[in-house]
């Protein structure tokens, strides 16, 4: 049998086995995953934001030596801002200690099931109970001045206008910084104001909050009864909604907590 023969012969083969189921490799899901080796930041970005939001926080915990993993939401549904958090859980090592930012703290409570997620940290977010919505949270305390700059595209989603980046969303940070936030920002579906969580994952982890004082986005008397309510170990800055853009320090800081005490858990 010459080269050729031989080769076309293996490739049948292979064909055949695989066909056979053997080579069927078993996914490992994170429920089977044990929870050990260093610890894992993934950060959850939230609505009128994208992943670059967390610029500024990433590089002081990666000076600490921490892991850090970002997720991108497709600001959709809670249902593919979930399936696009868990996807990034599948592939963080160890333990994790999952950080959400204003929308992203329902996308946490609901994904913070995962049991890879050690702790979970709130940074001016929503922490809904079971069978809660966002606009259930909002509804329920006097309307932020930034849903009334929220601009409908027609198409089923809202984006900040320019003006309400500036003077509700992101004021405290540089005009120019700004400005470029309200271009590149994510629009977000109106339909997940009504989405729902299920299963709550603060009920079942330790919690860490951040509240933005001067908060123009979501009301910070909301977020100082959230904290109360998951028992969050609970910080206070003099901050807009964007706090983790105007104090990344700060919020920085408060996440390192988080991970150290994983990590005392761990030993």
């Amino acid at each position: 049998m010459n080269t050729l023969k031989k080769l076309a012969v293996s490739a049948a083969a292979s064909v055949l086995l695989a066909a056979a189921g053997f080579f069927a490799v078993t996914p490992v899901h994170a429920a089977e995953t044990p929870a050990s080796g260093p610890v894992t930041v993934v950060l959850v970005h939230g609505a009128w934001a994208d992943a670059s939001s967390w610029n500024k926080v990433i590089p002081l915990l990666q000076a600490k030596g921490v892991t850090v993993l970002s997720v991108q939401n497709p600001l959709t549904s809670l249902a593919d801002d979930v399936i696009a958090t868990r996807r990034v859980l599948n592939n963080a090592k160890g333990p994790v200690v999952l950080v959400g930012h204003s929308w992203g703290g329902t996308v946490i409570t609901q994904a913070g099931t995962d049991p890879k997620v050690k702790a979970l940290v709130y940074v001016a977010a929503f922490a809904n109970s079971d069978g809660q919505s966002g606009g259930d949270l909002v509804g329920a305390y006097e309307k932020p001045p930034a849903l009334s700059t929220a601009v409908d595209d027609g198409q089923g989603f809202l984006r900040q206008s320019e003006a309400g980046v500036l003077e509700n969303f992101a004021p405290d940070i540089p005009k120019v910084e700004a400005r470029t936030l309200a271009v590149t920002q994510g629009p977000l579906a109106a339909s997940t104001f009504g989405d729902k969580v299920t299963d709550a994952a603060w009920k079942t982890r330790p919690s860490w909050y951040i509240v933005s004082a001067n908060d123009r986005v979501i009301n910070p008397q909301m977020e100082r009864d959230l904290a109360k309510k998951i028992n969050a170990k609970t910080t206070v800055l003099a901050a807009s909604h964007v706090s983790l853009l105007s104090h990344p320090a700060e919020v920085a800081a408060v996440i390192e907590d988080a991970v150290k005490s994983v990590q005392a858990q761990a030993r």
